[in-house]
C-alpha cells in the first residue's frame, strides 16, 4: 500500500471514530467549485491589472485605501467576486463534510478564511462558521452610520470585462446612502467593521469550551501565505488532542498529523468512500 493509500485509509478511520469535528478551510477548498484561488497560476493576484490604475496592485486595489481612490476599480473586483460566488455551485467536497457534521449535530464546527459564504449555501448551519476574514456578501458603511453592516443581497453591479470597472451606481448604505463596502477584512485594513466576526468568534469559544469527546480536524485547502487557518487547526490538535489532517496539493506537510496531498474534492471523496466500504485495509 502506497504513502497516500495508507494516509487516506487513517483519515478515515480517525473521521469515522471521531465525535467532535473542526474543519478548516482555505482558498483551495474553492477551486474545485470553479472558484479561483488567490496566489496558484490561475489566483486572483495573478490577474492582469488594467492600465487605468496608476501603478497600483490588485492588493492595493483591494483595501480601503484602494476604495478611497479607485472606487469603481475595488468595486470592479469586489463585483466580479460577489456575483461568481453567487453563481457558483458548492461542490460535492462540501456535501461530504456537511453530512460528516451534521451526524455529529453540534459538535461540528467551521473554521475558514474564505469571505465566499460556499459553506452556508451547502447546508451548514450559520450558527456553527465563524469567517474570520469576514464575508462578500455583507456591506459596511462607509459614510454616517460607523459600525453598520448589512447584507449585499440587493447589490446588483455591473462590470466592464475590458477595463474592470463597476458601472452605475455603486452599493450604499441603506440607512444613510453613502458609500459602502464588502465587509471584509482587506489589505492594510483598519476600518472593517468586526461586528459579524465578533458574534461568530463568541459562538466559536462558546462551542470549544463545551467540547468533550474524541476530536479531529479536517484541513482543507489552506496555505501557508497568510496561514490564519492552519494556525488555527494546529492550535485546536494541540489544545484538546485531536488528529490533524491536512489536505493540500502543494503544501501537505504536518508535524505531527495525517499528510494528504490531493486537491481537497479529491481526497474528501476518496475518503467518504473509503468510510463507506467500511475501512477494509489491503
Amino acid at each position: 500500500m502506497t504513502s497516500l493509500k495508507r494516509s487516506l485509509h487513517a483519515a478515515a478511520e480517525a473521521i469515522a471514530s471521531a465525535e467532535v469535528i473542526l474543519i478548516g478551510a482555505g482558498a483551495g477548498m474553492s477551486v474545485d467549485s470553479a472558484l479561483p484561488d488567490f496566489r496558484g497560476s490561475d489566483g486572483l493576484w495573478n490577474v492582469e491589472v488594467p492600465v487605468n490604475s496608476q501603478g497600483l496592485t490588485w492588493r492595493e486595489i483591494s483595501s480601503p485605501r484602494g476604495f478611497r481612490r479607485h472606487p469603481e476599480l475595488a468595486w470592479g473586483f469586489y463585483g466580479t467576486r460577489l456575483a461568481a460566488f453567487r453563481q457558483s455551485v458548492p461542490h460535492r467536497g462540501y456535501e461530504i463534510l456537511c453530512n460528516w457534521a451534521m451526524e455529529r449535530a453540534e459538535l461540528a464546527f467551521v473554521f475558514t478564511s474564505n469571505v465566499d459564504g460556499q459553506f452556508q449555501k451547502a447546508g451548514f448551519s450559520a450558527d456553527n462558521i465563524y469567517e474570520c476574514h469576514g464575508s462578500v456578501h455583507y456591506l459596511q458603511c462607509r459614510g454616517e452610520c460607523p459600525g453598520r453592516v448589512f447584507s449585499a443581497d440587493s447589490v446588483e453591479l455591473e462590470v466592464d470585462p475590458t477595463t474592470l470597472l463597476a458601472k452605475g451606481p455603486l452599493p450604499k448604505c441603506d440607512r444613510c446612502g453613502l458609500d459602502a463596502r464588502p465587509n471584509v477584512l482587506m489589505f492594510y485594513d483598519n476600518t472593517w467593521v468586526s461586528k459579524r466576526y465578533d458574534r461568530q468568534y463568541g459562538r466559536y469559544q462558546k462551542w470549544l469550551a463545551a467540547l468533550h469527546g474524541k476530536a479531529v480536524v479536517i484541513e482543507v485547502g489552506a496555505g501557508t501565505a497568510i496561514p490564519s487557518v492552519r494556525a488555527e487547526c494546529e492550535a485546536f490538535a494541540e489544545e484538546f488532542d485531536a488528529t490533524l489532517i491536512r489536505i493540500n496539493p502543494s503544501e501537505p506537510r504536518c508535524h505531527d498529523g495525517i499528510s494528504i496531498r490531493l486537491p481537497g474534492l479529491d481526497a474528501l471523496q476518496r475518503i467518504d468512500r473509503l468510510m463507506h466500504k467500511g475501512l477494509v485495509l489491503n
